[in-house]
């Protein structure tokens, strides 16, 4: 993280390479008031004001950071949040050059996209984190309908499909301290308006855009205000612990539910199965070949059906 807040720091012009060989050994957090101040820059495509006016929360986004270009928000927030950054604050980039997904996978975000991280402070344990992840899709999904989009589904852990073709991920990340959650940073990464053709070739065919979807391209600055007023509705619930509430939303945009999928879950256990659900702690419910049942916390289910 400290060479990724270095090398914006330096991009932006807030220190020269000079100045970076004096200040190896000073604390990256002394910096925080530098990375805050290129946050309030002036950006094209992405426009605080626009995302701000009329925007109906009572704390998410009333803190907005816009970037031109970072490697990932996900790190920019992670290193404000453990700064005293407001609650609900939203880190958005107009590109990112290293975007992070599950399992260490990362690429390019280019214009015409939502990259942005948002971070929390729900004051829940570990267990509650997968919710948090699926939450942030139910939110995802209902901004979709509200832009038109009809049948929106996300498949779990952390995607967003339309027609079977991904238009959103998920990262959720915690920051932790002494094995107690201080913040946890939601990554949301939409694609709204992004020319397919510049995505890395495994990706093209299952990818799809608000553009492609809708036949016309997408305000993205009102795109992210109205993910942002969905966001906090469902926040709102987790933090009541509307649990229920949050898990049939869920469960009514399913793309997993009853399909036949390859489970990969850490240290390369494999195997088949059967989706039948998902359960109260946001884990999936899959019934083996052997007719077992396993409840699936972290990892990747490929559909095979």
């Amino acid at each position: 993280m400290k060479e990724e807040i270095m090398n914006l720091l330096k991009k932006e012009g807030k220190l020269s390479t000079e100045t970076i060989d004096e200040i190896k050994q000073v604390d990256i957090n002394d910096f925080k008031n530098l990375v805050e101040e290129i946050g309030k820059q002036k950006t094209e495509h992405i426009i605080a004001d626009e995302i701000s006016k009329n925007l109906n929360t009572k704390y998410i986004g009333k803190n907005l950071y816009v970037f031109n270009e970072v490697k990932s928000t996900n790190t920019i927030a992670k290193f404000l949040s453990t700064n005293n950054i407001a609650d609900g604050s939203v880190i958005i980039s107009e590109k990112q050059t290293a975007a992070r997904g599950r399992s260490g996978k990362s690429w390019k975000s280019p214009l015409g996209g939502v990259w942005l991280s948002i971070v929390l402070n729900p004051h829940v344990d570990h267990s509650k984190l997968p919710l948090i992840t699926l939450a942030t899709g139910v939110a995802v999904a209902k901004t979709l309908e509200k832009v038109g989009i009809k049948n929106p589904e996300i498949k779990w852990p952390n995607d967003i499909l339309i027609n079977g073709k991904k238009i959103c991920g998920i990262l959720t990340e915690a920051v932790a301290k002494f094995n107690t959650i201080e913040n946890v940073i939601i990554g949301v990464g939409i694609d709204a308006n992004v020319d397919i053709e510049k995505f890395p070739e495994e990706l093209k065919n299952g990818s799809t855009t608000l553009e492609i979807e809708l036949g016309r391209k997408e305000n993205e600055n009102l795109l992210i205000k109205l993910f942002l007023e969905e966001f906090e509705k469902i926040s709102e619930l987790f933090d009541h612990e509307g649990y229920e509430e949050i898990l049939k939303e869920w469960r009514k945009r399913s793309y997993s539910i009853g399909k036949i999928v390859e489970v990969r879950e850490p240290f390369n256990k494999y195997y088949d199965g059967y989706v039948l659900g998902i359960s109260r702690e946001g884990a999936l419910v899959v019934e083996k070949i052997d007719g077992t049942l396993e409840k699936v916390i972290s990892g990747e289910c490929i559909i095979k059906n």
